[in-house]
């Protein structure tokens, strides 16, 4: 048995480990403060949108699975949609426009004034990202970011940040995931376990949470 190779398996493991149960244990709160104001705007007949690149393409793809079809229990499905699936939106954005505009126009021509817009950049700096959480705010969406460290350009664009502190690439999207499923869960639960804790916000007038 190679030591060197098992050292870098319980290393990963337990870094992983670690970073994830240090942010749970700082930003619980956070991470329910989101998902409650997401399950207020599906309530309100908003819908979920994503983006992101490489691993975070994929985490937007999953997690508009999950939504979509279901997380655990069962229940109607809900409506998201991942910006990164169409290749021919993609590419003739990409090839008229540029890249860093593939995920602006689809949010451009897909959101609306009470959607939500999850946003996953590792480094809070990717031009495309960057570029459809604007196009997000210009539409009065509500912007929700996931990053490393700081948050990066990203930040202030945010309604809500999800920041791991981390520049471990992988590590940073394992949190990623993890908040994910955990948006997931809880937006079942505040929609379909738990609704009378959205009513004191289901009004015009009413504070938002």
């Amino acid at each position: 048995m190679s030591e060197k190779a098992l050292s870098l398996v319980l290393t990963h493991g337990q870094d992983g480990a670690m970073l994830r149960a240090d942010f749970f244990h700082g930003h619980a709160q956070l991470v329910v403060d989101i998902s409650r104001h997401i399950a207020l705007r599906l309530a309100e007949g908003g819908k979920i949108l994503l983006c992101g690149n490489g691993g975070s393409a994929a985490d937007a793809q999953h997690l508009a699975a999950e939504w979509v079809n279901r997380y655990q229990m069962e229940r109607p499905p809900l409506p998201a949609l991942a910006l990164t699936t169409d290749t021919s939106i993609l590419t003739a954005i990409g090839n008229d426009y540029g890249y860093e505009l593939v995920f602006k126009k689809q949010v451009q021509a897909l959101a609306g004034a009470g959607d939500v817009l999850l946003a996953f950049s590792t480094s809070g700096n990717s031009a495309n990202v960057i570029h459809a959480l604007k196009a997000a705010r210009d539409k009065r969406c509500l912007t929700v970011g996931f990053s490393g460290e700081s948050g990066g350009e990203m930040a202030p664009l945010c309604d809500y940040l999800v920041a791991v502190p981390s520049n471990i690439t992988a590590l940073i999207q394992e949190v990623h995931i993890a908040v994910g499923h955990c948006l997931c869960r809880l937006v079942d639960y505040f929609l379909f376990e738990a609704v009378l804790e959205l009513e004191p916000y289901l009004s015009s007038n009413a504070p938002r949470p």
